[in-house]
């Protein structure tokens, strides 16, 4: 039988180790790794690559919001439980947000945490209710910005775009103009257009804005 690797991060050294020795016990799970904070998380989540995170919020160091967003990042494949004290909405639709697919409260009997374990390695949420329409709404909102950010580049026409690109990298018009072969003018009349188009203020915002839709790698 192969056994679900799992980390446990807790501040509290008694919590953690009553965690570790009950869950330990489970025949189909490894505990592979503790933290304490949410930095040690980090260090320890990449020597032992677990499959599945119990991770606590309110941390010294670094708390497992942070945490659970920078292990996400490196290793996606990971899924993160949180473990908390009480249904505290506002943190833990942060921590979903930040990659977070379940959570359990530290007062739960051990086969309902158990069982949480195992329903985020097979790639199953666990949210509760109140979470849920949040979430929807949020990703709701998340979709219709990015189209709205869609058809507002449509506009831009491809030396436009050009233009955009060399902006969001950071490069001043004199080197723009160099690199396209255009004039310091040329270039400024087509900045004039994308900021118009792209309904911004200046130059800064319409280099954010290609960052999002992705025509420069942040």
């Amino acid at each position: 039988m192969e056994k679900v690797r799992l980390m446990i991060v807790e501040d509290e050294k008694v919590v953690r180790k009553s965690l570790a020795t009950l869950l330990g016990m489970e025949q189909d799970i490894e505990v592979v790794a503790e933290a304490g904070d949410g930095k040690s998380a980090l260090a320890r989540a990449k020597e032992q690559l677990p499959d599945v995170i119990l991770m606590d919020i309110n941390m010294p160091e670094m708390n497992g919001i942070e945490a659970t967003a920078r292990i996400k990042r490196d290793l996606p494949n990971t899924a993160i439980v949180i473990l908390t004290v009480m249904q505290d909405d506002a943190s833990l639709f942060n921590a979903i947000k930040a990659g977070a697919t379940g959570y359990v409260l530290k007062d739960s009997f051990p086969e309902d945490i158990v069982q949480a374990i195992h329903a985020v390695h097979r790639g199953e949420g666990l949210l509760p209710p109140s979470l849920v329409s949040r979430v929807l709404h949020e990703f709701t909102r998340v979709s219709q910005q990015k189209e709205e950010l869609t058809e507002l580049f449509t506009q831009l026409s491809h030396r436009e775009i050009e233009v955009l690109q060399l902006v969001a990298q950071g490069k001043r018009n004199r080197a723009i103009g160099d690199e396209l072969f255009i004039s310091e003018k040329t270039v400024k009349n087509h900045l004039s257009n994308i900021l118009c188009k792209l309904q911004v203020n200046d130059r800064t915002e319409a280099a954010v804005l290609a960052l999002k839709h992705g025509l420069v790698n942040g």
